[in-house]
């Protein structure tokens, strides 16, 4: 898409990732903005912000669709090949800054890998 128009809907979503550096559930925005947006509104705007490098998007426990703030992303190129975690006791979900090799596999070409790792946080782990 190229140019992120600033509506109300934009500046809300935005706002969310804002506050902190952890993943959000689509779940959790519809649950947080339903009283301001519609549910159609509320993915039809992570669609696009993914498609415009601002965010990117990986399946979670259950099936979730989980989304993360990108660093150093564009509309035409994502960066994110990185694994997320998942805390099996508070259901916190981020991202990991450590490098997991995607294999090369023969007469294939990956282009998108998403891995999770499930466990117990720093805050629950004690």
């Amino acid at each position: 898409m190229g140019v992120i128009r600033k509506t109300k809907a934009v500046a809300a979503l935005l706002k969310e990732f804002n506050q902190g550096h952890k993943a959000i559930s689509a779940k959790q925005l519809i649950e947080q903005l339903d009283s301001k947006f519609n549910k159609t509104t509320i993915y039809r705007v992570l669609d696009r912000l993914e498609e415009d490098g601002v965010l990117h998007s990986f399946l979670g426990k259950d099936g979730l669709k989980w989304y993360a703030k990108c660093d150093g992303c564009s509309a035409s190129h994502h960066k994110d090949v990185h694994p997320h975690f998942q805390c099996l006791k508070c259901g916190k979900v981020d991202c990991l800054s450590i490098n997991m090799p995607i294999p090369n596999i023969p007469n294939r070409k990956v282009e998108i890998s998403q891995i999770l790792v499930q466990g117990l946080c720093e805050e629950c782990f004690e």
